[in-house]
């Protein structure tokens, strides 16, 4: 009875041992951003008109009407690609008939008032479309 036990002991020791090296080995790998493909772009002319005025005003430096325009986007969901901390940055366009900032915004990278790219999303950072002029 203790060599079965034993056997089975060792068996479940080897499995949790090689789970655990697996497990290991996957936490310090970096999984790359996926990258916005050029089919995901949107004229600045196909945009609605808050989102064409809150462009306007991100390249004028603002006003901006929320507190929160202008600040740092960490881009969690890595739909955008990769970048250091504080690259990005997350403006609100208004929608009509909602309280509060609503789902859309318009994310840009690099410098404030001469951004490198911006992107925009309609639902909340779930998909961003590369705005070209």
């Amino acid at each position: 009875m203790s060599n079965a036990f034993t056997t089975g002991g060792r068996q479940w020791v080897a499995a949790a041992l090689l789970g655990s090296l697996c497990l290991w080995g996957s936490v310090g790998a970096r999984h790359p951003a996926p990258v916005v493909p050029a089919a995901a772009s949107v004229a600045l002319a196909e945009l609605p008109a808050p989102a064409r005025s809150t462009y306007v005003r991100i390249h004028q430096g603002g006003p901006f009407p929320h507190d929160k325009d202008g600040s740092v986007f960490g881009n969690y969901e890595r739909q955008l690609p990769a970048r250091r901390r504080g690259y990005y940055r997350e403006y609100t366009v208004r929608t009509p008939g909602v309280r509060g900032r609503g789902a859309r915004r318009i994310v840009c990278g690099g410098a404030p008032r001469t951004p490198d790219a911006c992107y925009y999303t309609g639902d909340h950072y779930a998909s961003f479309r590369l705005i070209a002029q």
